[in-house]
């Protein structure tokens, strides 16, 4: 799914404008970007939640010449889906 397939999603279900409903899907997307990039949880009921988690620098190697390097830390996304969703993937209801 693309964001086009979001915005023809909303425009066929609530019936806004195609510019309105990719206004819409814009602004939602940037809300929960800002949101993440402060650090903060976004949850969304009956879907999931995404978190932004802290990894570490840690040791490694270099796979071709085996030299031991130091991998950067950095910030992943995660996603966990709500037992809703999670119950629906898996067919029950």
């Amino acid at each position: 799914m693309t964001k086009m397939d979001l915005v023809n999603s909303v425009y066929m279900r609530v019936g806004f404008s195609k510019k309105d409903s990719l206004m819409i899907v814009e602004n939602v997307l940037e809300i929960m970007k800002e949101r993440l990039e402060k650090g903060e949880k976004v949850k969304i009921s009956g879907f999931g939640n995404f978190v932004v988690k802290e990894k570490f620098p840690r040791r490694g190697r270099n796979p071709q010449t085996g030299e031991k390097i130091t991998i950067a830390g950095r910030r992943i996304l995660s996603f966990k889906p709500s037992n809703v969703l999670r119950r629906l993937l898996n067919g029950k209801k």
